[in-house]
């Protein structure tokens, strides 16, 4: 609309900046609803194992192939301001429990278009916003209450957890074999602490090779680091490692304020020189003192300090990451040193093993057979580099998942069917509401059947049969039954092996809400963006233009 937006006195009261747009009321929700919509039906097609894929091109040329919900999101460069907080959701729920963002994503989109339909007969968004708060609510209680103990040392499910996160990923030929990766590293990783188990996977480090297959992707009992020995004379590999971090340099300081040296003979010159080499071979006889045969430093190191470290047969290399000192210290039992004249032979790691290897045209370093460790590296391969990206996508939601379990001790049945059992319990709790809420609890459960129909569909199934199946499966005793798509017939998804973490789902429910809540809540659009300029109106999702 124009800038005019009042008169007083007959004259114009210009109150937006000229050109400004602004869009009021059931325009307004009209609007971002469907906006949002558009992106839940761009990533709807990949949920699930037999979900398609999407290619990626992004303004450079590069090109990405993947069926992760937040990796498609994030190329998008979405414009429109509700389409942004979709992607927000996804972000979100892929940092807190690292799967289920296309699941996020297309619940939110049900959930809008539900609403879509309550705004239609007139009732208030915020009649619509208090049933979905309460309906989010009961839905996370139904969740816990079907949930299914898991023990952190019951292996196979597990397996089974892992295994339906990667499931219709690139890397599902070799999930076994990845699952079974991911399960040794959280179990490397989890510590106990006041009665609960806790897994950080930020101690994984995923170092990724294109080449090979993704068979020859491996578990080191330590870590990999991405450096190489830093002088050709030092030794590349080192047996029954002690090994010192420091995170001090092994070079010549700077003074801390500007100053002078004045030299004015080559005898002086000569004397400088020698206390030079003097104080950089004390660095290195402190190293060998100590005791260590491998110095992993977090900053330079002189080429003097190299060569005296190299004659006297220590193997070290430079400029590591901070985070991989840390998961360094926490593998090998090694103290980080700040001052290199406190360092003690307390002070060192220990390793069965520091190599270098060369992986496809890279160099790396393998600190491995470390006792205990509680952090550890993963190295992936894979024979190009749109699959090895996308191996570490699934292995990223399957270490995510496998801690969460873990953490928790608890899971719930896949296949659509914890979703089904929502449906079922909210249907019977809206009828003790009632009023225009009962109405949005109902319709909570309607966008909650969008996720098995969406299985069914992506499967190439009958989506109207498996739907009705279903819900004549759950109103017995069918608790955990699903769909399970590779053989096209509802089953306990328990007893097939199709298992998700309860902290996903629950994620998935409460992002979901939120979003769709807060979208729902705008009823008026001010922007002064590309002013001047005729606002772009978002297609609906089948295509068509709203009319307003």
């Amino acid at each position: 609309m124009a800038a005019q937006i009042g008169q007083m006195g007959g004259t114009p009261v210009l109150i937006l900046q000229e050109g400004a747009q602004r869009l009021v009321g059931r325009d307004a929700r009209r609007n971002n609803i469907v906006a949002a919509r558009v992106i839940s039906e761009a990533v709807r097609s990949t949920l699930g194992p037999k979900g398609m894929d999407k290619m990626l091109v992004d303004s450079l040329g590069d090109v990405t192939i993947t069926n992760d919900g937040r990796t498609i999101l994030d190329e998008m460069e979405v414009e429109h301001p509700s389409a942004k907080m979709m992607v927000e959701v996804a972000k979100a729920v892929d940092d807190e429990v690292g799967d289920g963002t296309t699941s996020a994503v297309v619940l939110a989109g049900e959930l809008l278009k539900q609403a879509e339909k309550l705004l239609d007969q007139d009732i208030h968004a915020t009649g619509i916003v208090s049933g979905y708060r309460l309906a989010a609510e009961r839905a996370v209680e139904i969740l816990e209450k079907i949930s299914v103990p898991i023990a952190a040392g019951d292996e196979r499910a597990l397996r089974d957890v892992a295994m339906t996160a990667m499931a219709g990923r690139t890397a599902e030929a070799e999930r076994g074999k990845l699952a079974d990766i991911a399960i040794r590293a959280v179990k490397r990783i989890a510590e106990g602490t006041d009665g609960k188990v806790r897994a950080d996977i930020d101690y994984v480090t995923v170092q990724k090779q294109e080449g090979g297959g993704l068979g020859d992707s491996e578990l080191v009992e330590g870590v990999i680091i991405d450096k190489e020995v830093a002088h050709p004379g030092m030794p590349k590999r080192v047996k029954d490692a002690k090994i010192a971090l420091l995170s001090c340099e092994l070079e010549t300081k700077k003074t801390e304020t500007d100053a002078q040296i004045r030299i004015t003979s080559l005898e002086q010159m000569k004397a400088f020189l020698d206390e030079e080499e003097r104080m950089l071979k004390q660095k290195a006889d402190r190293i060998a003192e100590a005791g260590a045969n491998v110095v992993l430093c977090q900053k330079g190191v002189d080429d003097l300090v190299q060569h005296y470290l190299a004659k006297t047969g220590i193997l070290a290399a430079r400029r590591i990451k901070k985070s991989d000192m840390e998961k360094l210290a926490r593998a090998t039992g090694a103290k980080i040193v700040t001052i290199i004249e406190d360092l003690s032979a307390g002070d060192l790691g220990k390793a069965g093993l520091v190599e270098e290897r060369k992986i496809a045209d890279e160099k790396m370093l393998f600190v491995e057979g470390c006792t205990d460790p509680k952090a550890v590296g993963i190295l992936l391969r894979g024979g190009t580099e749109h699959i090895v990206d996308e191996a570490e996508r699934a292995v990223h939601d399957a270490l995510m998942v496998v801690s969460a379990v873990v953490e928790d001790g608890k899971a719930v049945a896949g296949g659509g069917s914890a979703e089904m059992e929502i449906v079922k319990g909210l249907r019977s709790y809206s009828s003790g509401i009632g009023g225009r809420e009962a109405l949005a609890i109902n319709a909570f459960a309607d966008a909650l059947e969008a996720i098995p129909r969406t299985l069914a569909e992506n499967a190439g199934l009958d989506q109207i049969d498996i739907l009705a199946d279903l819900r004549a499966k759950h109103e017995g005793d069918g608790t955990h039954i699903g769909l399970d798509v590779a053989s096209g017939e509802l089953n306990d998804m328990m007893k097939a092996g199709v298992i998700e973490s309860l902290r996903v789902k629950g994620q998935v429910i409460k992002s979901a809400a939120e979003t769709a809540e807060m979208i729902l809540r705008i009823d008026d659009v001010i922007s002064t963006k590309g002013v001047g300029k005729a606002p772009s109106t978002p297609p609906s999702p089948e295509g068509e233009m709203p009319e307003y």
